[in-house]
C-alpha cells in the first residue's frame, strides 16, 4: 500500500473518493475527507490548475493523490467510470447537466457502482431558475439573508471572505451530506446522489436567527441586535496602535468582569437598555484607545471577561493557546491550519503536502487496479 491508503491515518482510513477537480468549495470537502484518512483520487484536467494557481501552495490539495483525464478525450469518461467503479464517493461541482454531457453523471457512475455516493456541489442547485447561473459566495449569501445581516447599520453590507458561504454552507455540508448517504450506503447498498447547495446550507446556518426573529428576539436589519454588532458588549474595538480586540462579555457576570478590567463603573440598568446602548458603546470605545492592543491582551489574560485580540492570519499560529492545542501545523516548509476535529482513537495528520496534477497516476492506477490509466489518452472527439 502506498502511504496515503496505509491503515491508521484517520477515522476514513480505507474510504476512497473521486473528486472531478474544480474550485473553491468542491475540493475543500474533498480535503476534508483527505484530511480524515480517505484516499482522495482528484482527477485533474489537462492545462493546469483553473485559477493559475501554484499547485505547490493549494492547501485543499493536501493529503490527496492526483491523476490527469481528458474528459473530452474518448476514452476520457471511461478512465473516471474505472475509478468511480471503485470508490466510495465520487464529488463534483459542475454546472447542473455539466457531469451527464460528459458521460460521468449520476446514472454513468451507477451504472458501474450501485453503492457509490455521488456528491454534487453547486451554488444554487441541481434545480430552480437560479440552476444553471453563474454565480460566487457573495450572491448566494446575499439572497439567503445572511450578508444582509452583517456589516454597520449606516454602510453597505461589506464583502466577506467566502467562508460563511463557501466553505460553511458549502463544503461543510456536501461533507456531511456525503458521510451521512455513504452510511446509509454501507448499511442499505444502495448509493445516492447529495445535492449540496451553498445557498440551501448557508439559509440553514441561520436557523438561531430565523427563530429569534419569529419570537421578536431579532431586528430584522443591521447593528440592532445581540451579535449583530448592536450591543456595545459584543463586538470589535479599536486600539490607540491601530489594532482592534474583540468582545463578547454577554452574560452578567462576563459583563461585570469585563467592566471592571476595562475600568469602567457598572451603570444600572445599561446592559439591557438598548435605547443607552450608543452612549455606553462610546465609553467602551474610548477606553479601548487609550491602550495598545498589546496592552489590552495583557489586561484581560486569564480572565472570564470574554476579551481576545483580533489577530492577522500570520499571527494565529503563535498565539500560546493555539501553540498549545496545535491548531496549526508545519508540513513541506508551510504554515497550515491542522486537521479538525480531533480523534482520540483514530488521529489524524497532514500526512501529504499538495497533490501535484498527474503526478500519482502510476500509484493510483496500481492501488485501484485501473491499468486504463497507464495508457496515453486519445485525441479529443
Amino acid at each position: 500500500m502506498t502511504e496515503a491508503t496505509t491503515p491508521g491515518h484517520g477515522p476514513l482510513s480505507g474510504v476512497r473518493v473521486v473528486e472531478l477537480a474544480g474550485i473553491g468549495p468542491g475540493p475543500f470537502a474533498a480535503m476534508l475527507l483527505a484530511d480524515l484518512g480517505a484516499d482522495v483520487v482528484r482527477v485533474d484536467r489537462p492545462g493546469g490548475p483553473a485559477l493559475g494557481i501554484d499547485p505547490a501552495h493549494d492547501l485543499t490539495n493536501r493529503n490527496k493523490r492526483s491523476v490527469i483525464v481528458d474528459l473530452k478525450a474518448a476514452d476520457g469518461p471511461g478512465r473516471v467510470l474505472d475509478l468511480a467503479a471503485r470508490a466510495d464517493v465520487l464529488i463534483e461541482g459542475y454546472r447542473p447537466g455539466v457531469a451527464e454531457r460528459l458521460g460521468v453523471g449520476p446514472a454513468d457512475c451507477h451504472a458501474r457502482n450501485p453503492r457509490l455516493v455521488y456528491g454534487r456541489m453547486t451554488g444554487w442547485g441541481q434545480h430552480g431558475p437560479l440552476a444553471d447561473r453563474a454565480g460566487h459566495d457573495i450572491a448566494y449569501i446575499a439572497l439567503t439573508g445572511t450578508l444582509g445581516m452583517i456589516g454597520d447599520p449606516d454602510r453597505p453590507p461589506p464583502a466577506p471572505a467566502n467562508l460563511l458561504g463557501d466553505y460553511a454552507g458549502g463544503s461543510l455540508y456536501l461533507a456531511l451530506g456525503v458521510l451521512a448517504a455513504l452510511h446509509h450506503a454501507r448499511a442499505t447498498g444502495t448509493g445516492q446522489v447529495v445535492d449540496a447547495a451553498i445557498v440551501d446550507g448557508t439559509a440553514h446556518l441561520s436557523s438561531m436567527i430565523h427563530g429569534m426573529l419569529a419570537a421578536g428576539a431579532w431586528q430584522d436589519r443591521r447593528g440592532a441586535n445581540l451579535l449583530d454588532g448592536g450591543c456595545p458588549y459584543y463586538g470589535t474595538y479599536e486600539t490607540a496602535d491601530g489594532r482592534y480586540m474583540a468582545v463578547g462579555a454577554l452574560e452578567p457576570q462576563f459583563y461585570a468582569e469585563f467592566l471592571r478590567l476595562l475600568g469602567l463603573a457598572e451603570q444600572p440598568g445599561a446592559r439591557t437598555d438598548v435605547s443607552r446602548w450608543p452612549a455606553l458603546r462610546k465609553q467602551v470605545a474610548d477606553r479601548f484607545r487609550t491602550r495598545t492592543r498589546e496592552e489590552w491582551t495583557a489586561v484581560f489574560e486569564g480572565s472570564d471577561a470574554c476579551v481576545a485580540p483580533v489577530l492577522l492570519l500570520a499571527e494565529a499560529p503563535d498565539h500560546p493557546h493555539l501553540a498549545a492545542r496545535g491548531t496549526f501545523t508545519d508540513h513541506g516548509g508551510r504554515t497550515q491550519p491542522a486537521p479538525a476535529p480531533r480523534f482520540s482513537a483514530t488521529p489524524t495528520t497532514v500526512r501529504t503536502g499538495p497533490a501535484r496534477p498527474g503526478a500519482d497516476t502510476d500509484g493510483v492506477a496500481r492501488d485501484w487496479d485501473v491499468p486504463r490509466l497507464l495508457t496515453p489518452p486519445s485525441n479529443p472527439q
